[in-house]
C-alpha cells in the first residue's frame, strides 16, 4: 500500500490545535520529538497560536497532509542566507515507519529549493534513531559529524548531523 499518496504540505493554522493537543498528549510522539510531557493545555496552545501567527524570523512549519488529515509537520530553519535545517515529524506514532517522513521530506526540500532558493539543507537526528537515518541517507543526505548528545526515547544519546547540497 502507497501511505504517501496525496500527501502534501499546507499552512500551518490554529485550527489544527486538536491534532497538536492529541499529539502532546502521547509520551511516545512527545519524547521523540523534544516535546515536555504532560504540557498544560493553555500553555500549548498559547505556543501554537505563536507559531501560527507570530513564527519565528527564519522559521517556517509547513503541516503535512494526507487526505485532509493532519499527519504531520515540517520544518525548515534558515541557518544562514541560502541554508537550511530541515526537521520533519508524523503525529501518529502508527504512522511511522511507512515512508510518510521521506515524502514530506522531499517536499519540504522541493519547497526549500524553488521558493525559498536554498541551496543546501542540513539535518540532525539522533544515533539510534535509524528510521530518520535510513531516511535521510535515502535522500541522499550525507553524514558530516557526530557532535553532542540528547536525549531521545528516555536515553542519552549521540548527534549525527548531516548535509546534502542541491
Amino acid at each position: 500500500m502507497d501511505f504517501s499518496r496525496a500527501l502534501k504540505l499546507r499552512p500551518i493554522v490554529l485550527n489544527d490545535f486538536k491534532t497538536i493537543l492529541e499529539w502532546s498528549q502521547n509520551d511516545t510522539f512527545c519524547k521523540a520529538n523534544g516535546w515536555d510531557l504532560n504540557r498544560d493545555r493553555e500553555e500549548l496552545y498559547i505556543w501554537w497560536e505563536n507559531l501560527v501567527n507570530r513564527p519565528p524570523e527564519g522559521f517556517l512549519r509547513l503541516a503535512i497532509e494526507q487526505e485532509s488529515q493532519l499527519i504531520g509537520y515540517a520544518d525548515l530553519a534558515t541557518v544562514k542566507e541560502d541554508t537550511a535545517e530541515l526537521g520533519v515529524a508524523i503525529g501518529e506514532s502508527e504512522l511511522w515507519g511507512k515512508g510518510l517522513g521521506s515524502k514530506a521530506a522531499e517536499l519540504m526540500i522541493s519547497y526549500g529549493t524553488k521558493e525559498l532558493v536554498m541551496k543546501s539543507f542540513i539535518a540532525e537526528t539522533h544515533e539510534t534513531n535509524n528510521r530518520s537515518r535510513r531516511m535521510l541517507e535515502n535522500l541522499g543526505f550525507k553524514e558530516v559529524s557526530k557532535e553532542g548528545t540528547e536525549i531521545y526515547l528516555g536515553k542519552k544519546t549521540k548527534l549525527i548531523q548531516y548535509a546534502l547540497q542541491r
